[in-house]
């Protein structure tokens, strides 16, 4: 019996951790995987290639995990590094996959992060699309009071109503993440603040506001070793010098400019130095060296780039909505075969509760039978103690009719019976702790009986002892 609860006990168990599943991984291995995707997050802005690099490490690392949080994570810091090297469809793409995974995961904040990613993406090439991402994260990460987020945020809105010509209300958003940023001491998204009220401030012809801030923008850049941020920088920097004829001081800041540009390689600002080196010649009236710099340019048809990008990101976006419709599928279809397979082992479950009621029953029938046995042991004893009592009492009359010498050995024979009755006592003593051990289960059964046969055996020998003496008084007192 104790190796069959031993048994069932073990099952219970195992099917306890089986329905728990096995989504507990390391936490060494998920702080892996963290700290990878901060590594790569952090190189965003000096070597988007190694931020590529890096984010696959934790993408690999991740997925061996089963680590939603960290594949969602390592998705999204994929699409920025493939951002920063001008590859917006593939970047796209893992932040499709990303917010998805932070979805299954229920992270309300790594879906906002995503998709203030996504706002930033079509920055460029929709304005009211990324306003909607935009404004669609900046929803979620009020919800959850991500203050750093927040503050991204209104740094990306600024940006697009900036692209948008409405100046004093990107300022607004500028000016409300400058001090978030300020009191989270947060340097690398100062610059970024810095770089875009200089521009705005350019945009609005207030040229020596948008120097003060471009230039505290560089100094911090260079100083961070932020180098797409230096280069972007000195886009501006150089358009504000040629305004001001300052043709010198522009052809430096576009040196080192595309030398950063260089170390980056990012397309894109290639692009958009060759098209700044065009104006600072054709200014300066160097027209042969303007029209080596326009042949460049028309190498590269911009227009077609932004409609054609915008119409691949669209396309990529219905491709992953059809591809995420196809897994729903299949996972109701997985959740299904699950629910029948729970259903299964419940059955099973059931039947085997249905076994070990069984057998407890079975168990409480032979315990009554016992205790059935031993009550009517009992009775048999006291009544032989009945019968002892009764003897006692007529051999004590008889004492009393015989002569002194018969009560003196009457007397003895009178000790020696209490004696016996003490040795009756203690069997059947034994006989009642017996009996509550076999109630409490703490004895077994076949051991119990084999006690108790002893300690009857005993009591009969010493009832036997008693009759003896009884008859045979003279025979007892010699010996």
């Amino acid at each position: 019996m104790r190796k069959t609860y031993t048994f069932l006990l073990i099952f219970f168990i195992s099917l306890t951790v089986y329905g728990r599943g096995f989504d507990d991984v390391s936490v060494n291995d998920t702080n892996a995987v963290i700290t990878l995707n901060k590594l790569a997050f952090a190189n965003r802005l000096i070597d988007p290639e190694q931020t590529v690099t890096d984010a696959t490490k934790a993408l690999t690392l991740a997925k061996k995990l089963n680590y939603y949080n960290g594949i969602g994570e390592a998705y999204r810091v994929l699409g920025i590094g493939r951002y920063y090297l001008d590859q917006p469809e593939k970047s796209f793409e893992n932040y499709l996959i990303g917010v998805t995974y932070f979805v299954k995961a229920n992270n309300l904040a790594g879906e906002a992060k995503v998709y203030n990613n996504m706002g930033i993406l079509f920055r460029d090439h929709d304005y009211n699309r990324s306003l909607d991402y935009l404004n669609k994260s900046l929803a979620i990460a009020q919800k959850v009071n991500d203050r750093r987020l927040i503050a991204s945020l209104g740094l990306n809105l600024g940006n697009v109503y900036t692209r948008k010509n409405s100046f004093q209300q990107a300022l607004r958003f500028y000016d409300q993440s400058t001090s978030v940023f300020e009191s989270l001491k947060d340097s690398v998204n100062l610059v970024q603040c810095f770089l875009n009220k200089g521009f705005v401030y350019f945009k609005l012809n207030q040229y020596d506001k948008a120097l003060i801030f471009l230039l505290q923008a560089h100094d911090s850049a260079k100083r961070l070793d932020l180098n797409e941020s230096v280069a972007s920088i000195n886009l501006t920097l150089a358009t504000l010098y040629m305004n001001q004829r300052k043709y010198n001081e522009a052809e430096e800041v576009v040196k080192e400019g595309m030398a950063y540009t260089i170390l980056v390689k990012d397309p894109k600002l290639d692009y958009d130095y060759k098209h700044t080196s065009y104006e600072l010649e054709f200014n300066r009236k160097n027209y042969e060296r303007a029209l080596f710099y326009l042949r460049e340019i028309y190498k590269v048809d911009s227009t077609t780039y932004k409609t054609n990008t915008s119409v691949q990101m669209k396309l990529i976006e219905a491709k992953h909505r059809q591809e995420e419709q196809i897994k729903e599928n299949e996972r109701v279809a997985e959740r299904q075969a699950y629910d029948r397979s729970r259903f299964w082992a419940a059955c099973t479950v059931a039947g085997l509760l249905l076994v070990v009621i069984g057998l407890l029953f079975g168990n409480v029938k032979r315990k009554a039978k016992t205790n059935a046995q031993l009550t009517m042991l009992n009775e048999e004893v006291l009544r032989q103690k009945d019968n002892l009592d009764r003897i006692n009492h007529h051999l004590e009359e008889i004492i009393d009719e015989r002569t002194k010498d018969l009560q003196i050995k009457n007397k003895k024979l009178s000790e020696h019976s209490s004696y016996l009755s003490h040795q009756i006592r203690g069997p059947i003593a034994t006989l009642r702790g017996l009996i509550n051990l076999e109630k409490e289960g703490l004895v077994d059964q076949q051991e119990c009986i084999n006690m108790m046969d002893r300690c009857v055996s005993e009591i009969d020998e010493k009832i036997i002892e008693m009759s003896d003496m009884l008859h045979n008084p003279h025979q007892s007192s010699n010996s």
